[in-house]
């Protein structure tokens, strides 16, 4: 099993999304490139989610194509349509679930949503390119990448695939819990999903271990000793 690796300082370039790091390390005989990201790791409700895209070779990038964090939700979509279709695309994605993170932490969860997203590709990728300083040991090379959301096309890919699959399904879930606006703020700390935590409570969503703004102490009223 393959430990990940920092990505060598002689890959370090300027910004812009391009595919410079996929191309280099498929000149030591390491392709195709499947990047990984995830969203929902700072969000006090719902699961974690991960995308690993493999892009295929020889397309011309969409103008778009960045760190999720850079775009609207409707560049979001349009972006995330676009990967979805191309020819010979292969992605997946993986989640990882509130009682998951409540039992391994954030950092296990968020490696646990990876390491499926892997596992969900079509093929097996020659190596895998992570967003940020830890990445899953895994079968194959695994690079972390600081900042590769912004850098690899492939980890943008990604970094937008999970975004907008995580925003779906937080929007669907909202349904079911309408006085929190899951829709709206997808899980965040926002003023006013605090403020709906201590009219009504924690959900079945809601990371216990998140919560410690909303003490026992404090606030007796809420239902702390209840299973969810």
């Amino acid at each position: 099993m393959q430990k990940p690796e920092p990505a060598p300082k002689s890959e370090a370039r300027s910004q812009g999304v391009d595919r410079q790091l996929e191309d280099l390390f498929a000149e030591q005989g390491l392709s195709p490139a499947a990047g990984v990201d995830e969203v929902g790791r700072g969000c006090l409700a719902g699961p974690v989610v991960a995308a690993a895209v493999i892009l295929p070779p020889g397309i011309r990038l969409h103008p778009k194509l960045d760190d999720s964090k850079r775009l609207a939700p409707r560049q979001r979509s349009e972006v995330c349509d676009w990967i979805v279709g191309l020819p010979g695309i292969a992605y997946g994605v993986g989640f990882a679930s509130v009682e998951e993170i409540e039992r391994w932490n954030i950092l296990g969860a968020t490696m646990l949503a990876m390491s499926r997203a892997v596992l969900a590709l079509a093929k097996s990728p020659g190596i895998v390119l992570v967003d940020g300083r830890e990445a899953p040991p895994l079968e194959m090379p695994v690079r972390a990448i600081v900042g590769g959301d912004g850098r690899c096309a492939c980890i943008a890919a990604a970094s937008i695939l999970a975004k907008v699959r995580r925003d779906q399904w937080m929007t669907e879930i909202d349904r079911e819990h309408p006085h929190f606006g899951f829709a709206r703020h997808k899980g965040y700390g926002t003023a006013a999903h605090w403020d709906a935590l201590r009219i009504h409570g924690p959900t079945p969503l809601h990371r216990r271990s998140f919560l410690g703004r909303l003490s026992e102490e404090a606030m007796p009223d809420l239902p702390w000793g209840q299973e969810i």
